[in-house]
């Protein structure tokens, strides 16, 4: 499960895996994301703040996941990794080679630092 949060006056999403994710997630997370994009043209930044790294209820999640990155990365600025999770501390030097994006990780207790960041 993902919850998210669009702070909208800022242009920054606050993503937080709760769970395994589902294909219904990136569904769910299109409809709030989209039309802002077609508002504003791009995200100043995401926050994904999660504690472990969630993976997948299935292939189609991963799938929906995939395809949702394909056709938003071009339009984040930035992207901060808040986690204590090694998995998730490699998956920005991973998620470089594929996303347009700046990528930062920070520390589970560096929330208002990567919100800061993602203001800058």
């Amino acid at each position: 499960m993902l919850t998210h949060e669009l702070l909208r006056d800022e242009g920054i999403l606050i993503l937080r895996p709760q769970g395994p994710l589902q294909a219904s997630d990136f569904t769910s997370l299109a409809t709030v994301v989209d039309p802002y994009l077609e508002e504003h043209g791009k995200l100043r930044g995401i926050m994904v703040d999660a504690q472990s790294f969630p993976w997948w209820d299935s292939f189609a999640a991963l799938v929906s996941h995939l395809q949702f990155v394909r056709d938003h990365h071009h339009l984040i600025g930035k992207v901060a990794a808040v986690s204590d999770s090694p998995v998730l501390s490699l998956a920005p030097q991973l998620a470089k080679h594929f996303v347009k994006a700046e990528i930062r990780n920070f520390k589970g207790n560096e929330r208002a630092t990567a919100l800061a960041w993602l203001r800058q």
